[in-house]
Order: structure tokens, then C-alpha cells, then sequence
């Protein structure tokens, strides 16, 4: 669980409800209406835009920004300089019955058991990588689009609730319901963008990010693994894909 995200989604709502609060009843801020127009319009604009089972996977993406899969890179690179050097002194075949978590690195190993050339398995690697970024920009292309279109929404309904209180100035009983219209689908739309959408497609950026650099991490040491490479050399060309101060702890032990 990303604690960051959760902490956020909750602070943010809670400070937005206790200012809404502070100023009187909250059903104020309530307007099916405005809900309809924002929410509904939104949703509508996005499946227009995108297939039904994009939208609905998108669901299941934006999940992975409350949820951290992320293994420390000083593992991979452990296991790797592990699995290199049973692979030189026993052969590549040695390899077969291990357990490797990494699952990526893993797929790799197994590729290379299996008689595949470094140069294929590298191949096939690199092509999974760019499926997974593939999938992933999909999901946040969806999240950025209701992003867009919230406020766009919230406009739109601005416009409906000026419509209604110019057509009622007539009649005052007419003009805060108009008015209301008017106000809060803006304020749904910029909720709804600032707050989840736009949040959650850059997070969901971010974890693309770190996804790929694990997966770029398994590719060298893969090639490293199948080329016989010595761990000293695998160490020193791993170590490149360690944080700044992750390398320098290790330099001082």
C-alpha cells in the first residue's frame, strides 16, 4: 500500500469538506444536477473517446497508485551477481530449478536455459517492456482525458445554470436553485481533475517509471548472466541503476 497516496486522497477531501462545513450545512454543496452534469458528462465524454473494456481496465491501473510493487534494486543486483556466478562455475543449465523472484529477471533466465542466443532473449525482453509501457500510458491517457474534461464539464454546466437564472430573473425562487447549478459544477470539476484524475495519472507516470527502470535492471543483468560475465564487472555495471545514495553508502563500507 502507497501510504502517500492514501494520505492524500483523504487529506485532501477532508480539508475540502471541513472548508464547506465552516460555512454552514454541507447539503448545500449537494446538486444532483450539477453531480449529473460534471460526473455523468465526464464519464459519458470518456467512453466516447475510448473503448468500453480501455475504460474499464483503466479501473484496474489506477488501483496501482495506491499499491507499491516495488523490489530494491540492491536485490536484483544480488541476485543477479548470485545467479552469474552458479551459471560460470556449473553452466547455464544449473539455473533451471532455481527460485528467483523477480519475475521479469526470472522469464530472462529461463529464455537463456532454454538455448535462446543473449541477442534473442534481449529481443524478447525489450518487447515485453515496451508492451508494459504500452498498457500502462493507455491507462494514463484515460485518467489525464477525465482530467481534461472535469473542468470542461464544470463549464458546461455553469453555462446551463446562467441559462436558468437569466430565464427566471422574474422569479427570485428560481435564481438560487440556477445559481447553485451554476457554482457547484465548476467546483465538482475542479474536485474531480485537481484532486483524483490529474493525481492519479501522474502517479501512475511515476510508477511506469520506477517499473521500467526494474526492468531495464533485469535486462543488463540477464545479458551479463548469459554472457558469463565475472561479478566484479557485473557489479560495476549494475551499480549504475542504484540511487545516488544507496552507491555512496556502499562506497564507504
Amino acid at each position: 500500500m502507497d501510504l502517500a497516496t492514501l494520505i492524500g486522497m483523504i487529506a485532501g477531501t477532508a480539508l475540502i469538506i471541513g472548508a464547506m462545513a465552516s460555512g454552514g450545512a454541507l447539503s448545500s454543496f449537494f446538486n444532483v444536477p450539477g453531480l449529473m452534469i460534471v460526473l455523468g458528462g465526464t464519464i459519458a465524454a470518456t467512453l466516447i473517446n475510448e473503448s468500453l473494456s480501455r475504460v474499464l481496465n483503466a479501473v484496474k491501473v489506477g488501483l496501482q497508485a495506491f499499491f507499491e510493487k516495488k523490489a530494491p534494486p540492491r536485490e536484483t543486483i544480488e541476485t543477479v551477481i548470485e545467479l552469474a556466478a552458479k551459471a560460470r562455475k556449473e553452466g547455464l543449465v544449473a539455473l533451471e530449478n532455481d527460485e528467483i523472484a523477480n519475475d521479469f529477471l526470472a522469464r530472462g533466465v529461463r529464455l537463456g536455459v532454454d538455448g535462446l542466443d543473449p541477442e534473442a532473449v534481449h529481443g524478447i525482453l525489450r518487447s515485453e517492456m515496451q508492451m508494459l509501457k504500452e498498457r500502462h500510458r493507455r491507462g494514463q491517457t484515460i485518467y489525464k482525458f477525465m482530467g481534461a474534461t472535469a473542468p470542461a464539464m464544470g463549464m458546461v454546466g455553469t453555462l446551463v445554470g446562467l441559462v436558468q437564472m437569466l430565464k427566471t430573473l422574474d422569479d427570485p425562487n428560481s435564481i438560487g436553485p440556477a445559481m447553485a447549478v451554476a457554482l457547484l459544477t465548476t467546483l465538482y470539476g475542479a474536485i474531480i481533475a485537481f484532486v483524483i484524475c490529474n493525481p492519479i495519472a501522474s502517479k501512475l507516470e511515476h510508477r511506469t517509471e520506477e517499473e521500467v527502470a526494474q526492468m531495464n535492471l533485469a535486462i543488463s543483468g540477464v545479458d551479463s548472466i548469459l554472457k558469463g560475465e565475472n561479478s566484479l564487472v557485473i557489479q560495476s555495471k549494475l551499480d549504475a541503476f542504484l540511487p545516488p545514495d544507496e552507491r555512496a553508502a556502499k562506497d564507504k563500507k
